[in-house]
């Protein structure tokens, strides 16, 4: 679990190495996206930790299909496998990813990478702010292209939930909500069809995940959050929120916690626009 964050100070030493000490060569990756503000390109031309290559979630780590499949299904294994190449990564490299808002958007990067076998996938902890708070270069414009990769992907590396998997997990175990407690409660819903939230998830807002500096809480802080909203030792805890974005974030605080997350790639943007589905509203789960 420790591999799951890195420092700026232990990137910036392994930049300087070439590699990490228990790690392959590295590959840093630039996922600044927000749902206000998609194309984060130009943030990423003025400045971003060198070498890194821009990422582009809705085209790099997303397909487009119906609104059924929700906003941001997952691009098939063959595309991302395609986009790895394009970065440069080779089989056995350590691969760092970060954005400018305390991961909430690198965190798709992190989880879809190690679903499709990449084994050493690390997230910068504290996201751009530690990398600038540390005084460290920042390089302008785009990066040098890297030599295409070799890498071979293949999806299954992590559990997950499908659609029809999603209602009986809700019944039986413990499914999460990541998205904010206004929107859980179906009091607002900015951009998909339904308001409210899947019957029996809990909500569980992702922001709670980090302190004020924009790094995870420590995993014991963690584990007491996610025990006092019902997970318990063993469990396997689904998590979803509006496209399967942030909804790998509480992956990965999840995980850090002990837990096993299983990731409902679709959330509610694909189960509010099925209208044969039920939809609850209010502050409890049903």
């Amino acid at each position: 679990m420790e591999s799951i964050l890195t420092t700026a100070a232990d990137l910036n030493a392994a930049l300087a190495a070439g590699a990490y000490p228990d790690g392959g060569p590295v590959r840093v990756l630039d996922v600044r996206w927000r749902l206000d503000r998609p194309d984060g390109r130009p943030d990423y031309r003025a400045g971003h930790v060198p070498g890194a290559q821009y990422v582009a979630l809705d085209h790099d780590l997303a397909a487009h299909g119906a609104p059924t499949e929700g906003r941001h299904p997952l691009p098939s294994v063959h595309d991302l496998q395609a986009t790895a190449r394009r970065w440069g990564i080779d089989p056995g490299d350590t691969v760092v990813v970060y954005d400018d808002a305390n991961n909430m958007a690198s965190a798709r990067a992190w989880w879809l990478l190690r679903y499709a076998g990449l084994a050493d996938v690390r997230l910068l902890d504290g996201a751009l702010r530690a990398w600038t708070d540390a005084g460290y270069e920042q390089e302008e414009g785009d990066a040098a292209a890297p030599a295409p990769g070799t890498v071979e992907l293949v999806y299954g590396a992590l559990p997950a939930l499908e659609l029809d998997d999603v209602a009986g997990f809700a019944a039986e175990g413990l499914l999460l909500d990541a998205r904010a407690a206004e929107r859980y409660r179906g009091e607002t819903e900015p951009i998909d069809p339904r308001a409210g939230h899947v019957p029996g998830a809990v909500s569980a807002p992702t922001t709670e995940n980090v302190g004020d500096d924009g790094r995870f809480r420590s995993p014991e802080e963690l584990r007491s959050r996610f025990r006092m909203l019902g997970a318990e030792d063993g469990m396997s805890v689904g998590v979803y929120c509006g496209s399967g974005v942030t909804a790998a974030h509480q992956a990965v605080a999840l995980t850090l916690a002990g837990f096993e997350p299983r990731l409902y790639a679709g959330s509610w943007s694909q189960w509010s626009n099925h209208p044969e589905l039920p939809v609850a509203t209010g502050p409890a789960p049903r």
